[in-house]
């Protein structure tokens, strides 16, 4: 009875037989055109159709082009200095490869680093990094990149070793006198931090020279002194009246003169140095950059310190004057106050200029005091920073 039901209407079991002996052909059929069937599908539709049913129309192929996903932008190509003297090269793709230098990198981004560090390695300090830099008015100024990092960490000297007395000395005015600035570069060693004049030329040709021989480097920006402007540091001076309403002008084309600097140094500037409705924008201004703010230490009346502290700006201060009085005796004098000071604090800040007697009384002092346990250390290592990092 249950066959009668599902029987199909009209076919009796002798149709049913044929049916099943043509299934049966099909199927020795199928196993033989099974590589075709994957390939074109349209041979097994027929094939499969309902018993005694039409064939239907070769169903349509479709050809679809293979359309390649555009690659995902390559990450920076990572530079580190190799033990033999070549490079270590590490592509955004993760390829790794030995090189004998630079010429074979052939990528428009590359970061060298120093091994545990921000910092460039010793072999690249002279060349400015693009990623720090950003156009303007006044030529490219420092900025933060876009991966965080200030010129603060990149372009900061060599650290200074744990524990020990620690000395910092910063000496100014380079760029004004080529002699000077060539003996300063060349005589001091090169824990020295030295400050260009905005003023000064070819700054980028003694950047470099400076940089290759180690220096840790700041710019020194006129700012408005007292008796301003029958006193004046010169052109483009930085005043209390125009950061009040936030124009840095002067400072951006002070800035604008030199690369490779880890901060500003007031050059004059007790006045803008006593006001902290000037300080408050412009260290805001430095610190928005990434760069830190060294006051000389000539004003009583500075509130630098205060300002730079609640601001959350890197920060440093002079504790002495080297060559207020330039003759060799009086700056012997003077840096044995400040290896004093060094002791009693455990460290210390002393500030100069690029006179030739200074320049030899400080480089003779410094062998010296080496042999004492003193470590002369560039600015950045003795610096208040918020954003302390490695």
């Amino acid at each position: 009875m249950r066959e009668e039901l599902y029987r199909p209407l009209g076919l009796d079991r002798t149709v049913t037989k044929d049916a099943s002996k043509a299934r049966r052909i099909r199927s020795r059929v199928l196993l033989g055109l099974s590589g075709a069937a994957l390939l074109g599908g349209s041979l097994a539709s027929v094939l499969l159709q309902p018993d005694f049913a039409p064939p239907l129309a070769p169903a349509p192929v479709a050809i679809v082009a293979k359309v390649e996903a555009p690659a995902a932008p390559k990450g920076p190509t990572i530079v580190r200095p190799s033990e033999g003297g070549g490079v270590t090269i590490a592509d955004g793709d993760g390829v790794i490869r030995q090189s004998e230098g630079l010429d074979s990198v052939q990528t428009g981004s590359v970061r060298v680093l120093e091994p545990g560090s921000l910092r460039q390695s010793p072999s690249f300090a002279h060349l400015p990094e693009d990623a720090l830099l950003e156009g303007s008015a006044f030529g490219r100024l420092p900025v933060r990149a876009g991966d965080g990092r200030r010129p603060l960490d990149v372009y900061a000297g060599a650290p200074a070793r744990a524990g020990g007395t620690r000395v910092a000395i910063v000496v100014g005015g380079l760029g004004i006198s080529q002699t000077g600035t060539q003996k300063a570069v060349q005589n001091l060693p090169p824990g020295v931090t030295l400050a260009f004049a905005a003023a000064g030329n070819s700054l980028d040709r003694w950047m470099q020279a400076a940089r290759r021989n180690g220096h840790e480097l700041l710019l020194q920006a006129p700012m408005e002194p007292f008796g301003y402007p029958q006193v004046s540091p010169g052109e483009h001076t930085q005043t209390v009246a125009s950061a009040e309403s936030g124009n840095f002008d002067a400072l951006h084309w002070a800035m604008g003169r030199l690369t490779n600097y880890v901060g500003v140094m007031n050059f004059m500037g007790a006045r803008f140095n006593s006001d902290p409705r000037a300080l408050e924008p412009f260290l805001g201004e430095l610190s928005r950059r990434g760069l830190l703010y060294l006051d000389d230490g000539t004003s009583p009346r500075s509130v630098s310190r205060d300002v730079a502290v609640a601001g959350s700006t890197p920060f440093a201060s002079s504790d002495l004057v080297l060559d207020e009085d330039r003759t060799s005796d009086a700056i012997a004098r003077q840096l044995d106050t400040l290896e004093r000071i060094a002791r009693a604090k455990g460290t210390a800040i002393g500030v100069a200029s690029a006179f030739d007697t200074t320049i030899a009384s400080i480089a003779r002092w410094a062998k010296e005091a080496e042999a004492r346990g003193i470590e002369i250390v560039p600015i950045s290592a003795l610096a208040y920073d918020p954003e302390t990092r490695g």
